[in-house]
């Protein structure tokens, strides 16, 4: 085993010369949940955006259960798409087990609540201030919520920031459904745990970087589209 000096300046090398197997991992990351999190933003925004604009009994009952889905355990929902997609359960002849598909799959239903209840809130929010125009022009609620969706779009591209940035740290979930297979399901996070069991610092540490800097753009993109959204507000 490397000492840590020594193991960082590996990995900063590993990061810069390119590597072909650090940067499948990265690249395979990528592509897994940024799916989740478009798959996660096409179902969560219109239900967020749909009980936004709605009254209806219980409601307070299905706010709180969407606050409590937020915090859903990984290993949970791992255990659960398992079951689901294993040979034996009900979604298994779609042989989705140990693939990409599955990942992507497991991810989504960890992101769905959260996207779902920060829409809910931007988005009842925006309604609030918008509400008396809505029944002046007697809108629909369809139009209301593409209205709503349009006009909120800044704001809910920092909520899809925030899915991203839930999905690409995930390693509960996806190493229960993805197998951590070479070249096939090992994505940052799993191959980090993976490296560090086996000693290999430079790898792990290298993943670590990318990971890191990939954080930090994302809360950077966060804040650049909460400024950007309140300058447009004051416009």
């Amino acid at each position: 085993m490397q000492n840590i000096g020594e193991a960082f300046h590996l990995a900063l090398s590993l990061v810069l010369s390119g590597e072909a197997d650090l940067y499948e991992i990265v690249g395979l990351s990528l592509q897994v949940s940024l799916s989740a999190t478009v798959l996660a933003c096409a179902i969560g925004l219109p239900i967020g955006a749909l009980i936004a604009v709605s009254r209806f009994r219980g409601r307070g009952l299905v706010l709180i259960v969407m606050n409590a889905l937020m915090g859903l355990p990984p290993v949970v929902v791992g255990l659960l798409v398992y079951l689901y997609l294993s040979r034996s359960g009900p979604l298994g002849f779609l042989g989705l087990l140990y693939t990409p598909g599955a990942m992507i799959f497991a991810q989504t239903i960890l992101i769905v609540p959260i996207v779902a209840a920060l829409s809910r809130q931007v988005l009842e929010d925006l309604h609030a201030e918008y509400a008396e125009q809505f029944r002046s022009l007697c809108l629909t609620r369809w139009q209301s919520i593409t209205t709503l969706l349009w006009d909120g779009r800044y704001a809910l591209l920092t909520v899809g920031l925030a899915g991203f940035g839930r999905a690409v740290a995930e390693v509960g979930a996806v190493i229960m459904v993805g197998g951590n297979i070479d070249h096939l399901t090992r994505v940052m996070t799993t191959a980090i745990a993976l490296e560090t069991s086996k000693g290999d610092l430079p790898l792990a540490l290298a993943l670590g970087i990318i990971l890191l800097v990939l954080a930090l753009g994302v809360n950077a993109g966060v804040q650049t589209l909460r400024m950007t959204a309140a300058r447009q507000a004051h416009v």
